[in-house]
């Protein structure tokens, strides 16, 4: 039997702690390593409570997830632990993601729990318990390369790809994480699920913002900081107020819906100016952007980012929404900093979401690192110009 996660020593020998949420891609990463024979345990991190989310579609690491990680773990034979993390989960992902909307940001929480709780917290927890991998049921690949060292890659099912998500992942970390399911298709995973006598095989996927039980975050967030969904203005590009909003929380940047407005023709939230309480409006056109400064940029690509911008800038694919097919771009030192400038520009980039790039030598497969965007340019001097003038209008 080969080694299928390239590990030293033989299956038996070689204990893997597995991430399992209850959901169908964790339990069969969990049931595929027990079949080659690994020493698997089951480690099920219980994350919040709402009472609701408890038996509700789309919640993760509530309590029905984790009775069915539970019997997932006793129909494959394998001890499993539920390790009480709601504290730390609160602090790491809920508490950064209230901060975020409140200055005026969309956050992506599911790559700060992938970067706080799972491949650092969970991470040490694995190695306490003794083993030499830990495994999740996302959908990336992690590779070794001929230097020795490994690296991740998007998914072969591009639908299913995760890669975004786990940008945050440090060199480290990759030596010990593993993901069998990078190369595999959901239908794959659904089918091992059945041959596996898996009672989740037809579970419904959980939805990103797994903490969020009415599906309104507005909700979360007037729970954790009351008050802050405070009045304000909504301006054109010229600064002119076109009428009032009950709070920045309640808009991301490229909105149509739901401004309030009666106007001639349609208009999208541009900009939130979270200091001035102001919603910035305008047509389609000005949505788009081109360049994108960077903060807490991590880099896994090769050697060190500084030998990979040696001539100034590195050609990548950029990936600004989990949801976008990846666009050409460059990467470039700025101002102490980092940006991304893309080639064809992008619709609604807004601060606070995930900016990634990937080796554009590798058919935009190989994950080179990422960063958070902090701000976008806008593609034209002209929209630029105006919305720096709304911002400070007033």
């Amino acid at each position: 039997m080969s080694n299928s996660l390239d590990l030293d020593g033989r299956q038996q020998d070689t204990r893997v702690v597995v991430a399992m949420s209850g959901g169908v891609d964790s339990s069969v990463t969990a049931a595929l390593l027990k079949a080659d024979g690994y020493d698997v345990v089951g480690v099920t991190l219980q994350l919040y409570d709402h009472g609701a989310a408890t038996h509700r579609k789309g919640a993760c690491c509530a309590g029905q997830d984790i009775y069915d990680a539970r019997a997932v773990a006793e129909r494959i034979g394998i001890p499993h632990y539920v390790l009480d993390y709601e504290s730390r989960f609160k602090e790491a992902v809920i508490d950064r993601f209230a901060e975020s909307y409140i200055h005026g940001e969309t956050p992506v929480p599911c790559v700060d729990c992938n970067m706080s709780i799972k491949f650092h917290d969970l991470l040490s927890t694995a190695r306490e318990l003794g083993a030499q991998a830990l495994a999740t049921g996302h959908y990336v690949a992690s590779r070794r390369l001929h230097t020795g060292g490994r690296a991740l890659y998007r998914a072969r099912e591009q639908e299913r790809d995760q890669s975004y998500f786990l940008f945050g992942t440090t060199r480290e970390q990759l030596e010990v994480l593993r993901f069998p399911l990078g190369d595999r298709s959901k239908a794959e995973t659904r089918e091992l699920a059945r041959q596996f006598g898996l009672a989740i095989a037809d579970k419904h996927d959980s939805q990103d913002i797994c903490f969020v039980p009415s599906g309104r975050y507005v909700d979360v967030i007037e729970r954790l900081k009351p008050g802050a969904a405070k009045v304000g203005e909504i301006v054109d590009l010229e600064g002119r107020v076109l009428g009032m909003h009950s709070g920045v929380i309640n808009f991301t940047i490229g909105q149509r819906r739901g401004l309030g407005l009666a106007t001639g023709g349609p208009l999208y939230v541009l900009q939130l100016d979270a200091g001035h309480r102001r919603v910035v409006v305008g047509p389609r056109e000005a949505l788009r952007m081109n360049r994108i400064m960077l903060r807490e940029v991590n880099w896994i690509g090769d050697g060190t980012i500084e030998e990979a911008l040696a001539d100034d800038r590195c050609e990548v694919w950029v990936k600004v929404r989990s949801s976008r097919n990846p666009q050409a771009g460059w990467l470039k030192a700025a101002n102490g900093g980092y940006e991304v400038e893309l080639a064809q520009g992008e619709d609604g980039i807004s601060p606070g979401q995930a900016c990634v790039f990937y080796d554009a030598g590798e058919g935009q497969a190989r994950v080179l690192g990422g960063g958070f965007i902090k701000r976008a340019v806008a593609a034209t001097r002209v929209a630029h110009q105006s919305l720096a003038t709304a911002s400070v209008r007033g």
